[in-house]
């Protein structure tokens, strides 16, 4: 190997960007340090292996790889979905560069991962739209609640003014819907109390809604504990956050009761540390992922995007708060809160930052 080699070798092992050399057939030359860590593979071990054993790629995707080599043309595809060996799904840009010399042609494969840009992307439109969603209920609350106080109020007076005692019958009936829709208004804004944080157990918490949901179902639903027991104190408020992943769990019930098979319902709470977590404009060093899943029928695709928006339910009978709220008490703890469903698999993920110290990314 000369110097010029070494170097290039050098230069190659040091980069951020996953790099794999193909030979004519796509069969691996050489992966860089990066695009074992990608990939979670040994360039060694699978060296001189066809591409397909990286990970799967569809059929259409290697054809246009084979003829990029053989035509000299670069070919390039954005957001691919790949899966590798270990079943992990990683959503990527890569761009293929023909690569000819005297020991014939290659193909250069540079793999840039998407999923964390996308990730962050997804959760800033969702911030976005909550902080749209705050200001847009607070300027309806301020108008429904003003008139509000002047219709209860005239009630108040035309009752004193009422001799005959079934009239006044109505004068309630006024001030009582007055007074459910103001709740209802309040329930909407949500609590504009502050949490009150000390650091705490999150299992503790994920045990009491236990607890809470085997007295609600009477043992109807079975209950899944897949807890990280390594995750440290989280500063949070201890009964906002129960009422948050309450407000899921009960969610996760009422759905696995409309299913077609609702004694075979389960729901996992599940509890993991996670490190080097963005969130926002802000990167935490560590942060806590409470998941609750159930086998449920999942969310209507037409709701996915809209799910935290109050007054938005999937029931008949649902007022569409308990989402919203629950999104209103994370946020109050500088999280997020994100889902993903498909019948049969839907998983509520909590994100709770762990430390206080953060940067920006």
């Amino acid at each position: 190997m000369t110097i010029n080699d070494a170097l290039h070798r050098l230069l190659l092992d040091n980069l951020t960007t996953a790099i794999l050399l193909l030979d004519a057939e796509l069969q691996l030359e050489y992966m860089n340090p990066a695009a074992e860590m990608l990939l979670a593979v040994s360039g060694q071990r699978i060296h001189g292996q066809h591409l397909r054993e990286l990970f799967n790629e569809s059929p259409e995707a290697l054809s246009s790889l084979q003829q990029s080599v053989q035509s000299a043309s670069p070919f390039t595809r954005r957001e691919a979905v790949l899966t590798t060996h270990n079943g992990q799904v990683l959503t990527v840009d890569y761009a293929a560069t023909p690569v000819h010399n005297r020991a014939g042609a290659y193909l250069l494969l540079e793999i840039l991962p998407r999923d964390r840009l996308l990730r962050i992307t997804k959760e800033e439109a969702q911030l976005s739209k909550q902080e749209t969603t705050k200001m847009l209920v607070r300027g309806l609350a301020h108008e429904i609640k003003n008139p509000l106080g002047g219709i209860r109020g005239a009630a108040q007076l035309l009752a004193r003014e009422l001799n005959e005692p079934g009239q006044k019958d109505y004068t309630d009936v006024i001030i009582e819907e007055a007074d459910r829709l103001r709740n209802l208004v309040d329930r909407m804004l949500g609590s504009n109390k502050l949490p009150s944080l000390t650091l705490t157990n999150i299992h503790e918490v994920l045990e009491r809604v236990c607890q809470l949901v085997d007295m609600e179902s009477q043992g109807g639903i079975t209950l899944v504990r897949d807890y990280d027991p390594s995750i440290p104190d989280v500063l949070i408020d201890r009964e906002q956050m129960i009422q948050a992943v309450l407000n899921i769990v009960r969610n996760s019930m009422q759905a696995l009761a409309s299913s077609s098979q609702p004694h075979d319902g389960h729901i996992t709470l599940r509890s993991r540390a996670l490190r080097q977590l963005t969130i926002g404009h802000t990167r935490h060093r560590l942060a806590c992922k409470v998941e609750i899943i159930d086998n449920g029928p999942g969310v209507a695709a037409e709701l996915q995007d809209t799910i935290f928006y109050p007054m938005v339910s999937g029931r008949a009978d649902g007022t569409g708060l308990g989402l919203a709220i629950t999104q209103n008490i994370i946020s109050q703890h500088q999280g997020l809160i994100e889902c993903e469903s498909q019948p049969g698999h839907t998983v509520f993920s909590l994100l709770l930052p762990l430390e206080q110290g953060a940067t920006h990314p």
